[in-house]
């Protein structure tokens, strides 16, 4: 298993908005986000600390305007903890290692697939395609993608 962490290196290389997404809590704006309509087949990593995150065959459109989730591909890395900022009471969704901000997670999901939805912004994710994922480190998590080709 590889090692993750939050380094100095991996914070100087983001974006302004990832930067702003995944260390100030910060939203980008609906449908704004690179993988909102990614359709492809692979895993999606924290930007900051590469920790797995979510598979492309629990992706499903909410129509929310975010990329939406059924469940995390390793829940051990996803930490759900409650916000209250806004007037609304909600579960914010961080990276356990790079304790990136990943965006909420809602029990507005699809019923069939357990209920939630881990509304989730592009900014603090790396998309890993498939055919990758083996070389970056990542094989172990092939079984939770092959679901789509099949």
């Amino acid at each position: 298993m590889k090692p993750y962490a939050k380094t100095k290196e991996a914070l100087a290389a983001l974006s302004p908005i990832q930067f702003q997404v995944t260390q100030n809590n910060a939203t980008e704006r609906p449908w704004t986000g690179e993988y909102n309509d990614n359709k492809a087949e692979g895993i999606y990593v924290d930007i900051v600390s590469g920790e797995p995150l979510f598979a492309s065959s629990d992706k499903f459109e909410s129509g929310c305007g975010w990329p939406s989730f059924t469940k995390p591909i390793e829940p051990a890395h996803v930490n759900e903890l409650r916000d209250t900022t806004h007037g609304m009471i909600r579960t914010e969704v961080r990276s356990t290692h790079g304790d990136s901000h990943l965006g909420h997670v809602f029990n507005d999901g699809p019923r069939d697939k357990g209920g939630l939805r881990y509304c989730i912004n592009s900014a603090s994710l790396r998309f890993v395609p498939r055919e990758e994922m083996e070389a970056q480190g990542y094989g172990a998590y092939l079984p939770q993608v092959e679901k789509l080709s099949k």
